[in-house]
């Protein structure tokens, strides 16, 4: 694909690293920041899907190849190695987006410790090693933190909080961070996606009881009439990664169809 055609040159001469980058929303913000003409680095866990999103997204514009390294956020020791080999190879980074996170849907009587410390390590404590890793890379002219958080870090659903108290945790640190490293001209900015159709939402989907059934449910939900799609959040982080947000930073951008503006929902 050519990137003109596909957003112009929005982050020309870029790099950007995208955390938990090999599918879902990540791919998704991935793949669009490469159409907008910046050089991508998929950081992931899973090294299988991980290669196979370089190799594919590589295809679709061989003129800016997308790198894959392997790191588990769990690891202070891997995210260093991964920021090493990105230092080691690239030299800089203009663009961080700590995409990655993983879910846990049960009550809070049931929660193990070590759950409550697996999803707090990936979400929030993940999101802060490889932030204050990667952030002597980026210049002194400044550049652009996208954090994606979710609607959990306002808005309150059963079975969820080891999930959400980690996304409450992503938006504070969000708008923290954004006021330290201010005079840095470096924006950090969060983004709330609602319900959005990845892999595990469709998985999700086809092992509840009646799948047809939670499918209108959850679609009835947004007043646009639909649920959001990996590519909405995209172009989000693009607009909040670009000189196009300049003046935009400590904010966190919801992205949900209208789910949380619902008195009922």
């Amino acid at each position: 694909m050519n990137a003109n055609k596909a957003g112009g040159e929005l982050l020309k001469d870029r790099m950007a690293l995208v955390s938990g980058g090999a599918q879902g929303i990540g791919r998704a913000i991935a793949a669009r920041f490469q159409q907008a003409g910046a050089r991508v680095i998929v950081v992931d866990r899973d090294a299988q899907a991980g290669l196979r999103t370089a190799a594919e997204l590589t295809e679709t514009c061989s003129a800016l190849p997308v790198e894959f390294l392997a790191a588990d956020l769990l690891s202070a020791a891997q995210i260093e190695s991964a920021v090493r080999q990105i230092e080691d190879r690239f030299g800089r980074v203009d663009v961080l987006v700590n995409n990655a996170g993983i879910e846990l849907e049960k009550s809070f009587e049931t929660t193990t410790i070590e759950e409550w410390d697996r999803i707090l390590g990936v979400n929030l404590r993940g999101a802060f090693l490889l932030t204050q890793s990667i952030l002597p890379l980026f210049p002194a002219s400044g550049g652009a933190i996208v954090n994606i958080s979710s609607i959990h870090a306002t808005h309150a659903f059963p079975g969820s909080l080891p999930y959400a108290c980690s996304k409450a945790g992503l938006v504070a640190f969000t708008r923290n961070l954004a006021l330290e490293l201010a005079p840095r001209r470096i924006r950090v900015n969060a983004i709330c996606p609602g319900y959005i159709d990845t892999r595990l939402w469709d998985e999700y989907l086809l092992h509840s009881s009646d799948p047809a059934a939670l499918d209108a449910q959850t679609t009835a939900l947004h007043p646009l009439g639909r649920r959001g799609l990996p590519a909405d959040v995209g172009e989000a982080a693009l607009f909040l990664a670009t000189d196009g947000a300049s003046f935009i930073t400590g904010t966190d951008l919801v992205v949900d169809g209208g789910l949380t503006i619902r008195a009922h929902p």
